[in-house]
């Protein structure tokens, strides 16, 4: 399979998303959380989604010349109208600004609606890992995971992230259905087989077919339990901050609505984490992590670079499929 310099990546899909009207700004800060994922070995939210994107872009699904604009401002809780523009650029900023605030003010939320997938969420608790912050971030997107009990899609694949700034810092990333749905049309590119209880029909009969997963639903990780967690991270993404229930989210992976805002939400929280101890300084967090390492595990993400300080020589692979994807895109819009 084709290899990229981590520069070369970035450099590629800045391009391309500045040649459909992206700002350049904007296009490098989508283009570094992309490029992050194919570094963490998750092709599935990397350079994979970016002829999607393009043709969302091109379409209308997503409105490039998007800004911020500002609906709630509170000493720790902020609110922006994302007015339709890409996800990446949009929650990392939001990250910025709760990290900022939550540095004054012990703790800061910050909410994005009307906004477009993000990529992989645990990229966006880095700018307050960073800072030395505990970060929680939540998105959604459209509706693939029935209710537990229920034959009819209501929930999406609700992901939720978290980073501690551990030594290596945690990092928890992941969807509440039993796989993320990028991983789904993956296999499909692919034309390889599902785990089996990964998935539903439309019909809901189980499936390996990865074509009939991405058309049905897929199955909640740790049932109940997982749907609970995917009820709350619908409440605080597209119930209380909108404007859309994932029940209304258009799927960017069906051309037929690539025209179709997806108006998804997103909200981060950040929280000082040397404010939280009762008894001030301590080595509970090292002592923590020594302990999980003489236990002989790992924490959580502690093999993943920081997306905020990629190095360009590195290497990402990718498929041939992408890989040709992008040559077409790059040919079809002169560059």
């Amino acid at each position: 399979m084709p290899q990229l310099s981590v520069g070369n990546a970035i450099v590629t899909a800045q391009s391309l998303l500045e040649a459909v009207g992206v700002k350049p700004e904007h296009a490098l800060t989508t283009a570094r959380c992309i490029v992050a994922s194919d570094r963490w070995g998750i092709g599935s939210h990397g350079l994979m989604r970016l002829p999607f994107y393009l043709s969302r872009l091109q379409a209308g699904g997503i409105n490039p010349h998007a800004e911020l604009k500002m609906v709630t401002d509170l000493p720790s809780l902020v609110v922006f109208d994302g007015a339709d523009g890409l996800g990446h650029w949009q929650l990392q900023h939001a990250a910025e600004v709760a990290a900022q605030r939550a540095l004054i003010n012990g703790i800061a939320a910050v909410g994005v609606g009307r906004s477009n997938h993000c990529g992989a969420l645990g990229i966006y608790v880095w700018p307050m890992i960073n800072r030395g912050l505990v970060g929680i971030a939540f998105s959604t997107g459209p509706a693939v995971m029935p209710p537990w009990g229920g034959d009819k899609p209501l929930l999406s694949t609700s992901p939720i992230a978290a980073g501690i700034p551990t030594n290596p810092p945690t990092v928890v990333d992941l969807a509440t259905s039993a796989v993320a749905r990028g991983k789904i049309q993956a296999k499909a590119q692919a034309g390889a087989e599902l785990e089996p209880g990964w998935a539903f029909t439309k019909d809901g009969a189980p499936t390996t077919d990865a074509k009939e997963a991405l058309a049905g639903m897929l199955a909640p990780l740790g049932g109940a339990k997982g749907y609970a967690i995917a009820v709350l991270v619908e409440s605080l993404t597209g119930m209380l901050i909108g404007p859309a229930l994932s029940k209304n989210i258009p799927d960017m992976f069906a051309a037929e609505q690539n025209a179709l805002p997806q108006e998804i939400s997103h909200f981060v929280i950040a929280i000082d984490a040397s404010k939280l101890s009762v008894d001030g300084v301590n080595t509970r967090t090292e002592d923590f992590a020594t302990e999980v390492n003489k236990a002989g595990g790992r924490l959580p993400g502690a093999n993943r670079v920081n997306p905020e300080k990629l190095v360009d020589s590195d290497e990402i692979t990718i498929t041939d499929q992408v890989s040709t994807q992008l040559a077409a895109w790059s040919t079809t819009l002169g560059l």
